[in-house]
């Protein structure tokens, strides 16, 4: 029998697998449970759920109660729009629950990529259920707190863009379909933004800018309509403090005044 050249590589396949599974959630835009990650993989849920433990307890993957992450131990190389998206999502996640914590309240991350208005991450707070996102943000920046306050901070020429190719489609009684009287909010909106009813009837949602990494995002809370304007504006004091403190925890360089 002949030996093997020493230039052949020796490949050694569970290493191949690992390497994969990490690769997937680098690449993921959420939080991936196992059994989704083994369908993609096209590995066995069981090979899946053992490689998942040896990567979570070597610190290369964290769990979370939606899924897995980037663990801290994962070597992020690339920085800023350049990082394939699981490094940014896990980037934020610990920083964003803490945020959660802080307020008591389901909280909200989006950001401006490639033109679109993009949910990043939610965490979730039991005592107050999410909002259902029956319309994408990618069509109603116009109609949520969230999407209003990136649009508030982009340059006249990506906003007017974004409009363009985005009808102002009316979600609820209350949404502006204007565009002269949503752009003179705009306006007076770059350091909080609300939507009272706009998006969703019941939910007054409020939302302030974040700079992380370079990338335009922003940060939002949703409380029941009936709540008072003193604590709306008491929250958006206390989103632009966890806004701060976010965008230190990301790599920031800055909050958008």
């Amino acid at each position: 029998m002949s030996r093997a050249r020493e230039s052949d590589p020796t490949l050694i396949g569970s290493v191949q697998r690992a390497l994969r599974l990490v690769d997937i959630i680098a690449n993921a835009s959420r939080p991936m449970p196992v059994k989704a990650l083994a369908s993609v993989s096209g590995l066995t849920h069981g090979t899946t759920y053992n490689l998942v433990r040896t990567l979570v307890h070597e610190g290369y993957l964290a769990r979370e109660p939606d899924g897995l992450l980037l663990g801290d131990r994962f070597p992020a190389f690339r920085e800023g729009d350049t990082s394939p998206q699981g490094v940014f999502v896990s980037r934020v996640r610990t920083a964003l629950r803490g945020v959660s914590e802080e307020l008591g309240l389901t909280t909200y991350l989006t950001r401006f990529d490639d033109g679109e208005v993009e949910l990043v991450d939610i965490v979730d707070v039991e005592l107050n259920p999410r909002v259902d996102f029956w319309v994408g943000l990618q069509s109603s920046a116009h109609a949520t707190a969230l999407g209003k306050q990136i649009l508030a901070v982009l340059p006249e020429e990506d906003r007017l863009d974004y409009v363009s190719r985005h009808p102002l489609a009316e979600l609820t009684q209350n949404t502006i379909r204007d565009r002269r009287v949503l752009f003179d909010q705009l306006e007076r909106s770059r350091e909080k933004t609300f939507d009272r009813e706009e998006y969703s009837i019941g939910d007054t949602c409020i939302a302030v800018p974040v700079r992380a990494g370079g990338i335009t995002a922003s940060l939002g809370v949703a409380v029941p309509t009936h709540a008072s304007a003193a604590l709306n504006d008491a929250l958006a004091l206390e989103l632009r403090a966890a806004a701060a403190k976010l965008s230190l925890q990301v790599g920031a360089d800055r909050i958008v005044q």
